[in-house]
Formats: structure tokens, sequence, C-alpha cells
């Protein structure tokens, strides 16, 4: 890579359980998204979550694989569902992409917003792996006066679930409104997360009405996101654990590849070569030039 191909900032969005649907996306669950349609036929490829393990894949080993490039389920010998365990945790704070980012001497950040109170308030049992990098390599997490100043976003984006967890004060917003937060938090680093994890529990609940629902507010917010992007200097990913979402079947997580999308400066770099949830991580070290491969 040189350095002229490579872009200024990278925002990357993990979307918890959206499979690559095993039938035309024009017959999938993703047919009315027009956005999320097209930026998986023209700017995605399909990446293996199997961790090349029995069984089907699970959060907690999913996500530590795509935000350590480490195969802990191999090394655990299992999938590990929910959230992370003893060992998962050591994995995660000690070679997470924020750590490996932030002593190549880049900055980043996790643009969700905690509203109960700081990520160390939270018992360990209940961290999740992007609370675990947070905390370990940054020190601390966005809460609610950042939310309330647009330098943050909430889990669902819009923050009706606010009132779910006993905060009713939050004003709702647009998810267009909350991808220009989101942009607005990416343009104070070099690299900027953002979880939505409302996709795996609606694939979980097997309500198609809520699925839907779901679903559509995904493709609002990456509307957004590609509306405002400066595909000049700016680089959006998007990248999931495991399928759920995708499949009307069950209730249960698949075993269905999960889409790496990439849009905007550097994307074709981003796709070239990833192959498994174990190429993110490797992927945006190189593209931030903060590894040996850049």
């Amino acid at each position: 890579m040189t350095k002229s191909e490579l872009p200024e900032r990278v925002l990357l969005v993990f979307v918890d359980g959206l499979g690559w649907p095993p039938v035309p996306l024009d017959e999938s669950m993703y047919a009315g998204m027009p956005a999320l349609r097209e930026l998986l036929q023209e700017h995605a490829v399909s990446i293996d979550a199997t961790l090349g393990m029995p069984g089907l894949p699970q959060s907690a080993t999913g996500q530590t694989a795509i935000f350590t490039g480490i195969n802990a389920a191999r090394q655990l010998g299992r999938h590990v569902e929910g959230f992370p365990n003893q060992a998962l945790r050591e994995i995660v704070a000690e070679h997470s992409v924020f750590r490996r980012l932030t002593e190549a001497g880049r900055t980043c950040t996790f643009a969700n917003a905690y509203l109960r109170g700081p990520a160390r308030t939270l018992p360990k049992g209940l961290r999740s792996v992007t609370t675990v990098m947070t905390y370990e390599a940054l020190g601390t997490t966005r809460e609610r006066a950042e939310l309330d100043a647009g330098r943050a976003v909430f889990h669902d984006v819009i923050r009706a679930s606010a009132v779910k967890i006993g905060i009713g004060d939050v004003p709702l917003i647009s998810e267009e409104t909350g991808a220009d937060h989101l942009l607005a938090v990416l343009r104070e680093v070099d690299f900027c997360l953002f979880e939505y994890f409302l996709t795996d529990h609606a694939g979980h609940r097997g309500d198609f009405a809520w699925q839907q629902a779901v679903l559509h507010s995904v493709d609002r917010l990456v509307a957004g996101i590609v509306a405002g992007l400066d595909q000049e200097r700016e680089l959006f990913l998007l990248v999931s654990d495991h399928g759920n979402i995708e499949s009307r079947a069950d209730h249960h997580h698949t075993a269905n590849p999960v889409p790496w999308i990439a849009l905007g400066r550097g994307a074709e770099l981003a796709r070239a070569g990833c192959r498994s949830l174990l190429d993110v991580t490797p992927k945006i070290l190189a593209l931030l030039q903060a590894s040996g491969s850049a």
C-alpha cells in the first residue's frame, strides 16, 4: 500500500448478527433496504465467521476475533457466546485494535454512549468485548454529556431504548441525525468504532415485523453515513460477528458468511485479501499504517 492510497480516517460500524443471506439479495431479508442492499451488491465481500471450529459461531469469540485478529475460539477449543469470559477479556485487553493503534501513535474512540455510568461501573461479567477493549486501552467511555452534545451515539441510534433502561429524558433523534453525530465523532480521531446489536436481538426474537423495523433503522443509518462520508479522505467499513437476522428459518445464529463492506478511500485495499473475521484488525492496522504491513 502506498500512502496516497490510504484513508485519513476510518469508521467501522459493527452490526451484531448480520449474516450474508443464502438467497439472492432481492429475495432476502434485505430486499426492502436500498442502502444496505446496494452496499452489499457493490461494495462488499463475504467473509467466514466460523473460525474453523465446529458448531455455530458466537458473539464473544467472534467479536474477539474481529477486534484482535486472534482466533480465540481455537485457543479455547470452542465458540463462546454472550459476554467474554476471563480468558477472552485478557486477550482483548492485550491485543485489541484500540491498544495496537494507540501504541502506534494513532487516535481512536468508541462512539457508543454509556448512559448508566462509565464502563468501569459494569460488573466484569457484563462487559462486552467492545467495553473491555475501550476501558483497557482508552481508559474512558463516552457518556451522557457527550450524547447531549452530539459527540456520541446510543446503541440503537435513535435513543428509543433509553426508556427501557430507566432513562426517559433523552430526546429522540432520527437515524440520519445519528449518522451525522457518528461522522462528527469520526472526525475527532483516526479510527472510530460504533456497535449496533439490535439486529442480533431481533433475530433471536423471531418477530418478523421487529426484524424489518430494525433493518430499516440500520438501512437509514448507513444511508446517512454514505451521504455524509468524505470519500476522498475517509473510509467506511461494516462487519458482523455471525449470521442471524438474515435467516427466518429459526431464531439462532447461522454459519453463513458475514459482510465486509468497504466504501471510500482505500476501499479496494480494505476488501482485498479479507477472507475471515481474523483479517479485520490486521487490515485496519495496515490501512492506518499502524503495522509493519502498511
